[in-house]
């Protein structure tokens, strides 16, 4: 019994519970951030080591920091001698992998790695005992997760899958994908509202702060909004658009133009076509952050399209660009920056900060945004408040960002990631401002508050993000929206499709159950697809 072998750490109820059905059974575990995925994975992975004593276990998970992560995790609740525990890196040559791999009990990896060393032939699964894909929401299409969990089932001579999400998606046909990618026999859901979850967490206060969408921004909304629905209407004449004209539907659209564009169908009226809905997608996106982001940060965006337009790197940008109802947005917008007037939440976000560096000098904050320009200008923002020092936090992807003295690469790397994350837990630093990648997995600390700057439409995400507070201490989640524009629509996006997560997750766990569906026999076994 793995909590013989426990000596640091007492799982919770649910926990045992949940790791009883993982013992027997491929089983795809869905907790809420925070709440205890990593021990079920390790009391699995100490089962499965006594059971198969010369077995490996092999621990993935999407980045090297967050192997990492579980490593020291392992570690720091594993007796010393219980297993030797590696982590794999593309830093560390293949034939030395080759070595460390047969002399490993516990293999931490990026799937990335493990799946170029199988292709390589550097070793195989025969061996591995357990398989545990964390935020195994990605196990779909080819990515590595779907490679590496079908040569498992291929070759291992003991088969057992641990999955491990937030939150595996909403749609019943995704969710099933990932299950049948993986093998799944069951699945175990807990949310925050689960009776024997509710005792072991703290209160969380949830506030959506509702604001009015400013009547100077009509200035830009307006003229911006006649070019897109005249782009849209054109699109529907030229008989190319059938649908409403949502962000989704107009990628749908340009995809399938190009792709007809691409197989040699040149004529004009595709080609059209393909300049009017590349100006729709642009124009949708600058009303989106003028309705949800800053200022600062769509004035960044049309002095990109004013960049690409006189690089002639787009025709469609430089039709745009000479649009007088572009240019009459774009002079109003800058009207509006000297006049020191902004989105009506940075002020709000402020106010929230400095309410709560008073109210507690030892406060941590995450506030999430969607778009990295709006992420450096909410830091900037925050670290003129008195007594708060505030980070950006955003992924590794090399892109400048800003203008003038502003300008500058905002691109972490992941040892710059794990700093931040250090300074926040040693409250060197008091205020995070992250993009999504504070939303997946990494070991932030405990916060008192997590803050949307704007609602995001996705489950998943919205899962993620809350997660980050009231695990062991009181905590806000605060969630900033501007009436009638797309904050309120994302808003009941996201709710929506968390309530139809839990929906499609208790069908398929009924199916599973009850021997309606079966997701053992590899892709040879057919199952029902419901909507």
């Amino acid at each position: 019994m793995p909590h013989k072998t426990l000596t640091t750490i007492q799982p919770r109820k649910y926990q045992t519970e949940i790791y009883e059905i993982c013992k027997s059974k491929n089983c795809l575990v869905v907790l809420p951030t925070g709440i205890g995925k990593t021990l079920i994975a390790l009391m699995l992975a100490i089962n499965r080591q006594k059971t198969f004593p010369t077995s490996k276990i092999l621990f993935l998970a999407p980045t090297r920091p967050l192997a990492e992560q579980h490593l020291e995790y392992f570690k720091k609740h594993l007796p010393e001698l219980f297993a030797q525990l590696e982590l794999f890196t593309g830093k560390i040559e293949a034939e030395k992998r080759q070595e460390l791999w047969q002399r490993a009990d516990i293999i931490f990896s990026t799937p990335q790695c493990i799946g170029n060393d199988i292709k390589n032939n550097l070793y195989d699964l025969s061996e591995v005992s357990l398989l545990i894909e964390d935020e195994c929401h990605r196990c779909l299409k080819n990515y590595a997760y779907t490679y590496i969990a079908e040569k498992y089932r291929e070759s291992a001579k003991n088969p057992r899958i641990l999955g491990l999400t937030a939150s595996p998606g909403a749609e019943r046909k995704t969710i099933e994908q990932v299950a049948k990618n993986l093998g799944i026999e069951t699945i175990e859901l807990r949310t925050r509202e689960s009776e024997d979850v509710k005792e072991y967490l703290q209160e969380l206060n949830f506030e959506v702060i509702k604001l009015d969408f400013p009547e100077e921004f009509e200035l830009i909304r307006q003229p911006l909004q006649r070019i897109f629905n005249k782009k849209a209407e054109e699109l529907k004449n030229r008989k190319l658009f059938f649908m409403p004209p949502t962000k989704k539907f107009l990628l749908e659209a340009q995809m399938r133009i190009m792709r007809a564009i691409s197989s040699g169908n040149r004529n004009f009226n595709l080609l059209a076509g393909a300049s009017c809905c590349a100006i729709a997608i642009k124009v949708q996106h600058a009303l989106e952050l003028l309705e949800t982001q800053t200022l600062y940060s769509l004035q960044n965006y049309m002095y990109e399209l004013f960049s690409q337009a006189e690089k002639k790197q787009s025709k469609a940008v430089q039709n745009l660009v000479k649009l007088a109802e572009f240019n009459q947005a774009f002079t109003a917008l800058g009207e509006l920056i000297s006049r020191k007037i902004e989105n009506p939440k940075l002020a709000e976000l402020k106010k929230i900060v400095t309410q709560e560096i008073n109210d507690n000098s030892k406060v941590k904050i995450i506030i999430f945004s969607q778009y990295r320009d709006n992420v450096t200008r909410i830091c900037k923002e925050m670290n003129s408040i008195p007594g708060i020092k505030s980070k950006v936090f955003v992924g590794q992807a090399k892109k400048e960002s800003g203008r003038g003295e502003d300008r500058k690469n905002i691109g972490l790397t992941q040892k710059e990631q794990s700093e931040i994350i250090r300074d926040f837990s040693a409250a060197e630093i008091n205020v995070i401002c992250a993009t999504s990648i504070g939303e997946e997995g990494l070991d932030i600390p405990e916060v008192n508050a997590v803050i949307f700057y704007e609602p995001v439409p996705s489950a998943i995400r919205k899962i993620q993000r809350a997660g980050r507070t009231a695990r062991l201490m009181k905590g806000k989640l605060i969630i900033l929206l501007i009436k009638k524009t797309r904050d309120e629509a994302y808003y009941w996006a996201a709710f929506n499709k968390e309530k139809k997560m839990h929906r499609a997750i208790a069908g398929i766990k009924d199916d599973l159950d009850s021997g309606e569906l079966n997701f053992q026999d590899n892709d040879k076994q057919d199952y029902k697809q419901r909507g």
